[in-house]
């Protein structure tokens, strides 16, 4: 670019109230994997191999703690692009099932703060968040599937090829792990290959049931190992894809982020508050800033994702962020002096049907999750056809931890108190415990604190109020 014309453009940035410095600014590549929990090799799970992702992780940060907002697609993206909870962004439910943005938070995006600071912007796969139109993209080739990893990598490839001078943002979301609606039973299903990926898929037997269910069921071991092939699958795309960036010669200047969009499809965790639901990997590659082969213990959010951003392109922040920049996390497997020491996320809808809000807070050992309605309603009891509820309530498992877990997710009581370190699944609720009830007091004032300082609108009748009538609005929009 003609140096004339590229001080014109930062003047008109800086006139917009977004300024860029003139120095060589970094590219953005964002990816996202949908409905992906903690289950890669280099986060420890024993049944898989992701070499690809395990890389990514040697060559930059491995977050052990990060949650997503809402274990709910539309409203864990909406974060993912506003900065701000999904209480905040309006975006309480699924796109698809009606919801859209609050009036006052549209047009406040990501790629709507890069483009007027010379970004081109660009998004593969889903992006789910209404309105779409409300999203400056520059280049979006036609809505196909994005299990077809070779066509991600291609398309991709296209896009870091361009000959541009401006510096660019990529967001590439992958359709795998999500199930796959079967053409000819319209069942959800997990499609063990796919274009011939992955070349060696796990025998339909071989990984357990999850321990979230604890149900060791041959059904539930076949979809279980089913669900692993999506991520033997998606891991071979993470790595086409980041071969194409190197190929393109813009790796060394170009950060990388990869988290879950949420955890497994599966009873007791999408579209809960239990940490198979909110619980993601998260991966940060930060030329200049991380330190390779890193394992952070900061407790960190996709809430924080464009402050990272804005802060890696140097683009100053148009408005109070609910998340925060990675940056000081990225150099110190230690959370740095001033971090926050605790994490939250919430739940509302995932269709308009049934409104069930939910809050929840964690410390390093400890996890709280308020039930705002419990006693005059209750959540989801299925999610994404997982037949694996018929279970709980056989003479097999009805009095077993797993049997009463699931009696607790179908109808939850106001209060769980759940002690990860001992009980990392949540079988237990300690709530009731007189032994913690100073845990209990001090999770219910960390909630209480972050609630106010989100300003939830839950924290007052009338935002109930508003969040029901939305919930009918949605509706109204899903069933026209």
């Amino acid at each position: 670019m003609h140096r004339p014309l590229f001080r014109v453009l930062l003047l008109l940035c800086s006139l917009g109230g977004i300024a860029v410095s003139a120095e060589e600014r970094m590219n953005v590549l964002l990816v996202t994997a949908d409905d992906l929990g903690l289950q890669l090799s280099c986060y420890g799970d024993p049944y898989i191999k992701t070499p690809h992702l395990d890389q990514l992780a040697t060559e930059g940060v491995l977050y052990r703690t990060a949650y997503v907002t809402q274990a709910s697609c539309s409203s864990s993206r909406s974060s993912m692009f506003s900065g701000m909870y999904p209480h905040a962004t309006g975006q309480i439910g699924l796109a698809n099932g009606g919801f859209v943005l609050a009036p006052e938070e549209v047009g406040k995006n990501l790629p709507a703060y890069l483009k007027p600071a010379g970004y081109r912007t660009g998004i593969l796969g889903k992006l789910h968040v209404a309105p779409e139109k409300s999203f400056p993209f520059d280049y979006r080739p036609k809505a196909g599937n994005t299990r077809d990893v070779r066509e991600v990598a291609k398309n991709a490839a296209a896009f870091f090829n361009e000959e541009n001078p401006d510096p660019f943002f990529l967001m590439v979301n992958y359709s795998d792990p999500h199930f796959y609606k079967d053409p000819k039973t319209q069942r959800p299903i997990f499609p063990s290959v796919w274009k011939g990926i992955p070349k060696n898929p796990i025998a339909k037997d071989t990984v357990p049931g999850w321990d979230f269910q604890g149900f060791d069921e041959p059904s539930a071991r076949e979809r279980t190992s089913n669900y692993y092939n999506t991520i033997k699958r998606l891991d071979a795309g993470v790595g086409m894809l980041l071969k194409a960036l190197e190929d393109s010669g813009h790796a060394d200047n170009t950060l990388v982020i990869f988290l879950g969009d949420h955890g497994p499809p599966f009873s007791r965790g999408k579209t809960t508050c239990y940490e198979s639901g909110l619980r993601v990997p998260f991966l940060v590659r930060w030329p200049g800033v991380s330190e390779a082969g890193l394992e952070s213990a900061a407790l960190v959010s996709g809430v924080d994702i464009v402050p990272t951003i804005l802060d890696a392109t140097k683009i100053e922040y148009p408005r109070k962020f609910h998340g925060v920049s990675l940056r000081p996390t990225a150099t110190t497997s230690e959370p740095p002096a001033g971090w926050r020491t605790h994490l939250a996320g919430e739940f509302h809808y995932h269709g308009f049907q049934p409104f069930f809000p939910r809050r929840a807070i964690r410390d390093e050992r400890f996890k709280l999750i308020h039930n705002l309605i419990a006693g005059e309603a209750k959540p989801v009891g299925r999610v994404d056809g997982d037949p694996n509820n018929r279970f709980a309530d056989t003479d097999k498992y009805r009095d077993t931890p797993a049997g009463k877990a699931f009696q607790r997710y179908l109808d939850p009581p106001e209060w769980e108190l759940y002690d990860l370190e001992a009980d990392p699944i949540e079988f237990y609720n300690l709530a009731d415990d007189p032994q913690h009830a100073e845990t209990l007091a001090e999770l219910q004032s960390a909630l209480r604190k972050w609630q106010e300082e989100t300003d939830d609108p839950l924290l007052t009748s009338e935002g109930f109020a508003r969040f029901r009538k939305w919930g009918e609005q949605a509706e109204a929009r899903a069933k026209r």
